[in-house]
């Protein structure tokens, strides 16, 4: 499907426009397919704005909220608006931040009722410990002593901090989920909160609001629904492509009536072939349908069909050939010329070579986000200080291996540094720790990263964080385990990820720093590339959330699949489709997509059927 002119969604600008009139307010959901332009369109409205009513808003010290998905998106926001102080572009976390970071009083109530929930929570599985020297106990008893130190701290707290970079180690610090519940409480409990939020923001922006979490959204939904006359929400996103589970379902379909639902038609990335795939993909879903760029016509795509006994390396660098050849476009057989997409990223920690560390943390759901996002405190330690002091060390810049430790080591925070202390005592003290720390590369050595750990705690040159503690600690002690809650997996997928090389760190950031050939169907939402090769390999994925088995027809729905779908509530299906949609809309040019079964013939079957794919796009491999 071609468009017959390019700027048919000229006019979704102007609706949007009309709708941020501070006279008129009106809130509106605009759907915005892949390729579709929607930070263009955010864009434009925005600069309109600013030329007609910036000088009125700065005037009343007011501003436009626009809230991101990734620190990436807000900074081309924050870039393509000329960083005009109108605009406040942050993350979901900065955001909420914001709102609360003066609100001291509320939030030591806050975290008083909730710290005081988690210690009695504490005791009572201490109080119930078969053995009070086994590993969960021991944890427990620590966390238990960390909580009631907090809750004695809490006094004592002026004000509380905040990093949305992760590093939130002192006793003032609130962390990610805790900002974001508060923010939600206050929104949704205290009249002044809503107040102030109207007041200093009486228009808010959300990008990738399918998948902005539900507790917000949903609080949001009440002060604008309060407020109609004076605050609006605008929305952008797709909910063909909500990939994380704490979004709003069905967000698009339960909006207050009064909201404007503009549509925008063009797809602006792919070629059409790959534009009349994505739309097949999502007929019988929501039936919306896009269009390509008049000069967008044709693109390649190719489904190849692989036995689960190959070897994957070698079935997926069979496909790249073939689309070289299908192509003509030799850059298919330059690895770093195609993005592979794996379903899971524990896939891609195997391809890439840091599953050791990688798949014990990621096999438990609190820890998935801050591995995903680097908003991890002990990620940061071994992402933002270990490694670039190794890099430094490497590259033999002593000046930069200085600065390092001048930056994060504890020795020269000014707060631990006594009246009486010889300055060169702490020279000596920090030359004598980092040297022990680096000696553990000599000779070409590859550390363990517990190795690191044990070093940095014997010699106290950097601070631990709080997990990373406790796994040394728990190293030296011994017993069974009990019955595991999700904090007591925690610990130990910690246990097991710390005995992982240190190289594996090095490959872990080049792939989440998106410096990596490989990414995942559900993390490359936003971007675009040349030429796309989705890996569908259920065996190998481990999960439950989705299945490309049942997609396709190869495995049959079960009991709660069919309960589920006659009730209405979301399915593995569907969550399947939606990752389908966002892996396949991600190619600009061409795109193949390789999949692993047991029954390649029956899997051809399927697709025929299914009517995706024509039979010349088909192929088994072999």
């Amino acid at each position: 499907m071609i468009a017959k002119d390019n700027d048919i969604d000229l006019q979704v600008d102007e609706d949007i426009f009309r709708c941020i009139n501070p006279r008129h307010p009106k809130s509106f959901f605009l759907f915005a397919g892949a390729g579709s332009g929607k930070t263009r369109t955010l864009v434009n409205v925005l600069t309109r704005f600013k030329t007609d009513f910036g000088h009125e808003y700065k005037l009343n010290n007011r501003k436009i909220a626009i809230i991101t998905y990734t620190n990436a998106a807000a900074d081309e926001i924050n870039h393509r608006l000329s960083y005009d102080t109108i605009f406040e572009v942050s993350t979901i976390h900065s955001f909420c931040w914001a709102l609360i970071k003066n609100f001291t009083a509320d939030i030591k109530k806050w975290v008083d009722k909730n710290t005081k929930e988690s210690i009695k929570e504490l005791e009572d599985k201490l109080s119930k410990a078969r053995d009070p020297n086994n590993k969960t106990a021991i944890s427990n008893r620590k966390k238990l002593e960390s909580k009631s130190k907090r809750l004695l701290a809490l006094p004592s707290i002026s004000k509380f901090v905040y990093n949305p970079n992760g590093d939130n180690y002192t006793k003032a610090s609130l962390n990610h989920s805790e900002v974001i519940s508060i923010a939600c409480s206050f929104l949704d409990s205290k009249q002044l909160f809503r107040q102030v939020l109207v007041n200093q923001y009486p228009i808010i922006f959300i990008d990738e609001s399918q998948d902005t979490k539900k507790e917000l959204i949903e609080a949001l939904f009440k002060t604008q629904s309060i407020y109609k006359k004076s605050f609006l929400l605008g929305l952008f996103g797709d909910t063909m492509q909500r990939i994380y589970s704490d979004g709003k379902e069905k967000l698009g379909d339960e909006l207050p009536e009064d909201w404007l639902r503009p549509v925008k038609k063009m797809n602006h990335r792919s070629k059409s072939r790959i534009i009349e795939l994505n739309n097949k993909i999502r007929k019988d879903i929501d039936g919306q349908q896009q269009l390509a760029r008049v000069e967008n016509s044709g693109g390649h795509v190719r489904f190849f069909i692989a036995r689960n006994e190959l070897e994957r390396q070698v079935a997926e660098n069979t496909a790249k050939n073939r689309m070289g050849v299908l192509t003509a476009d030799v850059e298919w057989e330059n690895t770093h010329s195609v993005k592979s997409l794996t379903l899971e990223h524990h896939m891609a920690a195997t391809r890439k070579g840091f599953a050791t560390f990688f798949s014990p943390l990621y096999q438990v759901d609190r820890l998935k986000q801050g591995l995903l996002d680097g908003s991890s405190p002990s990620l940061n330690f071994l992402i933002k200080i270990i490694l670039p002091l190794y890099n430094a060390n490497k590259a033999g810049n002593k000046f930069e291996v200085s600065n390092i430790v001048k930056q994060y080591s504890p020795l020269f925070d000014k707060s631990n540094i006594r009246e009486d202390f010889d300055p060169k005592d702490i020279l000596t003290k920090a030359n004598i720790g980092v040297e022990g720390l680096l000696r553990l590369w000599e000779d070409d050595k590859e550390p363990k990263i517990i190795d690191i750990l044990l070093e940095v705690s014997t010699s106290q040159i950097f601070l631990l964080p709080h997990e990373l503690q406790i796994s040394i600690q728990r190293r030296r002690s011994s017993g069974e385990e009990e019955h595991k809650d999700d904090d007591d997996e925690t610990l130990l997928a910690w246990d097991i990820a710390v005995n992982a090389n240190f190289n594996e760190i090095i490959n872990y950031n080049e792939y989440i720093s998106d410096n990596s050939n490989f990414g995942t169907h559900q993390g490359v939402k936003g971007l675009e590339f040349d030429r796309v090769l989705v890996v569908i390999d259920d065996e190998q994925s481990k999960g439950f959330m989705f299945s490309y088995d049942k997609l396709f027809g190869i495995k049959a729905l079960t009991k709660g699949d069919d309960e589920n779908m006659a009730s209405g509530k979301e399915t593995g299906i569907d969550r399947t489709s939606r990752l389908f949609y966002v892996a396949c809309s991600r190619a600009k040019e061409s795109l193949a997509i390789v999949a692993y079964t047991d029954s390649p013939e029956q899997f051809k079957a399927n697709l025929l059927r299914l009517g995706w794919f024509s039979e010349e796009e088909i192929e088994i491999i072999n």
